[in-house]
């Protein structure tokens, strides 16, 4: 497929994936307008640990936000999706519920166990007339964040990532965990409004980083590696080249790869064609982080393995950090396009879902 060609994109694109993605800063713009809004108990300050249950594209909002902002969250934040609830969960636990749609199972179950613990509970959720979530909020004044996804129109909880990220900061923000700084999050918002000329489906392929990089994945499984900040930005785009692409792919994180992963690349044989490690650099890593990347790059290649690399250009962590999603969420896009889907559907998660009622 020619990915400069804008009338067949927008013929797979039925639900709007490109428009959400580009929206990614509005997303951000529309909960720091909603934040004065969110009013937190003052008792949820009192809190030694944070637990966060969501699922999917409900939970990896929470991954960058622990990530992008770890050097600054005071105290422990642990993601444990599921249906059950940690042992260590208690009345000095805050315990935050993430459903984009309000209706996933597993954090939903776990609601009655962490009140009965007495934990500190929030909610993040997207405002709807069926939404379970919202309802619970309101009937036991559970304090958090009901957002309205105007900025969202696929409805996909992954494309809904501004709102997810943000969310979570916010409720970290109020309950005095860590502080928002508004002008590096003005300038964020900015950036990316000026990088997404450069992505979007009107720039051509001879200048769109995001297309390249796109068509060099094609029919391949894309090993996307990472280090410190960036670590939940790769384990999301995990998550969406799967659903979006149609595309398994998978993610490593450095030191740790460097200590079991390479050994892996001698078999099978045929397999390792069908790989694709994507090193997402930073000159913000530890120098020997980056001294490792260097390396590493060196022995996937001596194993026959392609390399791609992407150097990430921002001024700071967090802009970097979505740099990566927006970057990576437009990668994801493109390779749908070639693979010849209509990337807003996921079948196989309905029917799965279908098959639990």
């Amino acid at each position: 497929m020619n990915l400069d060609d804008l009338k067949k994109i927008s013929q797979l694109d039925s639900g709007q994936v490109a428009k959400s993605i580009q929206l990614l800063p509005d997303q951000i713009r529309e909960v720091l307008d909603d934040a004065r809004l969110i009013k937190i108990p003052t008792d949820y300050s009192k809190i030694t640990n944070v637990v966060i249950n969501g699922m999917g594209g409900s939970n990896i909002g929470a991954g960058i936000a622990k990530s992008a902002w770890s050097d600054q969250i005071k105290v422990p934040v642990s993601i444990i999706p599921g249906y059950f609830v940690p042992h260590h969960v208690d009345k000095n636990t805050l315990y935050i519920i993430s459903s984009y749609s309000g209706g996933t199972e597993e954090p939903l179950s776990t609601y009655r166990e962490a009140k009965k613990r007495g934990a500190k509970i929030m909610g993040l959720t997207a405002h709807g007339n069926k939404n379970p979530l919202e309802k619970l909020m309101i009937k036991d004044n559970v304090p958090g964040y009901i957002f309205k996804p105007n900025f969202n129109p696929s409805g996909q909880p992954r494309l809904g990532s501004g709102y997810m990220i943000f969310g979570i900061a916010v409720l970290l923000a109020k309950a005095g965990l860590f502080k928002i700084k508004v002008r590096e999050i003005e300038d964020l918002i900015a950036s990316l409004e000026i990088w997404n000329r450069l992505l979007r489906p009107e720039t051509s392929q001879t200048k769109n980083k995001a297309k390249k990089l796109a068509r060099e994945l094609e029919n391949k499984i894309p090993v996307f590696v990472g280090a410190e900040f960036t670590l939940g930005t790769i384990r999301a785009l995990r998550n969406i080249f799967c659903e979006s692409s149609k595309n398994f792919a998978t993610y490593l994180s450095l030191p740790d790869l460097n200590h079991f992963a390479m050994e892996g690349l001698a078999n099978p044989k045929e397999g390792k064609r069908s790989l694709a490690f994507v090193f997402f650099d930073s000159r913000l890593y530890r120098p020997r982080i980056q001294k490792r990347s260097r390396l590493t790059k060196e022995v996937v290649k001596k194993n026959g393995v392609k390399v791609f690399s992407h150097e990430l250009g921002g001024d700071n962590k967090i802009i970097q950090s979505f740099e990566l999603l927006q970057f990576g969420a437009w990668v994801s896009f493109y390779l749908g396009m070639l693979n010849n889907i209509d990337p807003v559907k996921i079948p196989w998660v309905d029917w799965f879902k279908q098959q639990l009622k």
